[in-house]
């Protein structure tokens, strides 16, 4: 069966509600957990489910994404397998940039038309969620449905926040309604026992689809329509067998900055709703770093990537991302280190030490709380970083301000003694 599938994952648009992560990089590209970037799980997640034939469409900021895709994802040359960037481009029939999800495929169309497949997979590329997709595929296929649609129940409260489906008994779409904002009692549709008891009685769009070949064809090339949530699948409801796929797993979308610092820190949690300790491999780029070195430091619920050194005093319910370096006497609270590119020399150290400017990494005796530092950040000594409910949001030169989040920006550098 999934050598019927081909994948294509969509790369995201300019994520403003992201910045200032995506200032010089793309959602998708965005680094989580402190050792992969967020493609690596719809990509993963279609390997785990033997599908090895991904396409990923880019256009915002898209270079580092590129350059991620070609240093990880190579298969042998026995293998049909890929994983193949198609950037928007300008042809002589069409001048135009990707002007949405349905648009940036329908402009795709003529990439992956040569490829046999009888279902095509439409995946976001910044999304956290494990799913095997076999049994998607297989229910739409015997279901004999045009487009399958995986739905996630949510409470009323978070339903404002989605397109919801109204599923009738045989798990067909029936209509559909955008972040609807009253008159909820209507659109709750029928789901398990597990998920009435959490009041997660309405079906929202996880932005997954499943297209029958010749659906996928007959829709965008005879409908100018650019976005598939919006208006593609609202009006495939009226016309099409459109299915539901009701998936009770975690799944949560990498829309804010709150929402993505939730998602890191979360994996701290004893046994994390999405986990990383799992038989299905979450693949990216292998480094070949050393074992990560821990001095005197205490660790609570703690996520430590490879190739760091820790001299920290204490480091609570934190993840701590590849080729980190942490000083002496530094405490680090609920925060989201993702890491360095790259090793400064012994000698780039002690030129660092002799002119008193910070090295890459944080400094001594700080104290970082609510935080996210982007990649290659300098964090001097006794720097204080005290983000919550305290502080206004707020763009600076060196760092952002969302929900009480700091967030430092890539490459900053922080002096001696600043306080946040």
């Amino acid at each position: 069966m999934m050598s019927k599938v081909i994948a294509v994952i969509l790369g995201g648009g300019q994520g403003t509600r992201l910045h200032p992560l995506t200032a010089t990089r793309s959602k998708p590209a965005v680094p989580i957990a402190g050792k992969y970037r967020l493609v690596d799980i719809p990509i993963s997640n279609c390997l785990n489910s033997g599908i090895d034939r991904i396409f990923v469409l880019t256009q915002f900021n898209s270079a580092s994404l590129n350059k991620h895709i070609k240093n990880t994802y190579h298969f042998n040359v026995f293998s049909n397998g890929f994983v193949d960037i198609l950037a928007a481009e300008q042809t002589p029939s069409n001048s135009a940039w990707f002007q949405g999800t349905a648009d940036a495929v329908r402009q795709s169309l003529h990439h992956i038309s040569p490829f046999e497949f009888d279902y095509v997979l439409i995946l976001s590329g910044d999304q956290l969620y494990q799913m095997d997709f076999n049994d998607m595929i297989e229910k739409h296929a015997a279901n004999k449905a045009d487009i399958t649609v995986a739905t996630i129940p949510v409470t009323a409260k978070e339903a404002s926040s989605f397109g919801i489906m109204k599923i009738d008994e045989n798990n067909n779409i029936t209509s559909f309604i955008e972040k609807p904002k009253t008159g909820l009692e209507e659109w709750a549709s029928e789901v398990g026992d597990e998920m009435k008891s959490q009041g997660r009685l309405f079906q929202a769009s996880m932005g997954i689809y499943v297209f029958n070949r010749s659906m996928i064809y007959d829709m965008l090339m005879n409908d100018p329509h650019t976005d598939f949530g919006k208006e593609i699948i609202p009006e495939a409801i009226t016309k099409q067998k459109v299915l539901s796929y009701q998936y009770d797993g975690y799944w949560t979308d990498i829309g804010t900055i709150s929402s993505f610092f939730e998602a890191n820190i979360g994996l701290t949690d004893n046994i994390p709703k999405f986990n990383l300790f799992d038989k299905r491999s979450i693949f990216s780029r292998a480094r070949m770093l050393p074992p990560s070195k821990v001095l005197g430091t205490t660790l609570e619920k703690t996520v430590i990537a490879e190739g760091c050194i820790i001299n920290a005093s204490r480091v609570e319910r934190s993840v701590i991302g590849i080729r980190t370096r942490i000083g002496r006497g530094t405490t680090i609270e609920c925060s989201y280190i993702m890491g360095c590119d790259y090793y400064q020399t012994l000698e780039q150290l002690e030129e660092a030490k002799e002119s008193g400017s910070p090295i890459m990494g944080i400094g001594e005796r700080c104290y970082i709380k609510n935080a996210i530092l982007d990649k290659n950040c300098r964090i001097g000594n006794d720097v204080r970083i005290n983000g919550g409910p305290h502080l206004e949001d707020g763009d600076y030169e060196k760092y952002t301000v969302r929900d009480g989040i700091v967030v430092i920006k890539k490459s900053a550098v922080i002096t001696n003694g600043t306080v946040i």
